[in-house]
Order: C-alpha cells, then sequence, then structure tokens
C-alpha cells in the first residue's frame, strides 16, 4: 500500500522525447511538459482508484491487477491493457487502439519519490512525482 496518498510532478526526465515519438504535436507537447499534474492513488488489495488531476483535465481511473480497461491518455490516445504488481513495482502493459503498438508503463517508489516510468517504441522518460 506505499502507493497510496497524494503526489505531485516535481520533474521529468526525457519526457518530450516521448511525448514527440507518440506523435504528440509541438503545442500539446509544451503544455504536457507543464501539467502540473498531481495523482492520489487508494489501493485495497488488487483494486486501485487512482485520480489524475492536471491543468487540462480531472479522469478517474479504476482497475484491479491483472484486468484489461481501457485508458484515453490526456492527448487523446485510446489505450487498452493491464497494470500488475511484481515485487514492489506496478508493471502497465499497455497498447494503442490507433496503432496496434505497445506502450510500458511502471510505477514505483524510490526513497520518498513516485517514480513513473514509460517506454514507447524504445524512447523512455520518467515523471517524478512527490507526496503532496
Amino acid at each position: 500500500m506505499a502507493f497510496n496518498g497524494t503526489w505531485k510532478i516535481d520533474r521529468n526526465e526525457n519526457y518530450e522525447k516521448f511525448m514527440e515519438e507518440m506523435g504528440i504535436n509541438v503545442m500539446k507537447r509544451k503544455l504536457g511538459a507543464h501539467d502540473n499534474l498531481k495523482i492520489t492513488i487508494q489501493q485495497d488489495g488488487n483494486k486501485f482508484v487512482v485520480k489524475e488531476s492536471s491543468n487540462f483535465r480531472t479522469v478517474d481511473i479504476e482497475f484491479t491487477l491483472g484486468v484489461n480497461f481501457e485508458y484515453s491518455l490526456a492527448d487523446g490516445t485510446e489505450l487498452t491493457g493491464s497494470w500488475n504488481m511484481e515485487g514492489n513495482k506496478l508493471v502497465g502493459a499497455f497498447t494503442r487502439k490507433d496503432n496496434g503498438k505497445a506502450l510500458a508503463a511502471y510505477r514505483e517508489i524510490v526513497g520518498d519519490e513516485l517514480v513513473q516510468t514509460y517506454v514507447y517504441e524504445g524512447v523512455q522518460a520518467k515523471r517524478i512525482f512527490k507526496r503532496g
């Protein structure tokens, strides 16, 4: 249950390059890099409720580990896939609906930070959050 709590974006690593690889236009990339994202995570066993709040939208996501669900990114890209727990790390395996390409996502607690890592077409990016 280490993920439980509210997390505010602190910094990004290679995020703009990742968004470019995803096909997000330059204006949305500039805005996305400064979206002021806040994530609230509540875990109850295998069930998670995640609230994402940014300058652009607020969305509630509910999922159960190992069960496929659908999700839309802030730019409108639609995904299907699931999260699983591997050790202390949440591992997400998603497929883009528009082109069938894979998007991997990872969430882990490193020290006092929540680190989200994304990998798409060989480009890796990280978003690092601090408890808010």
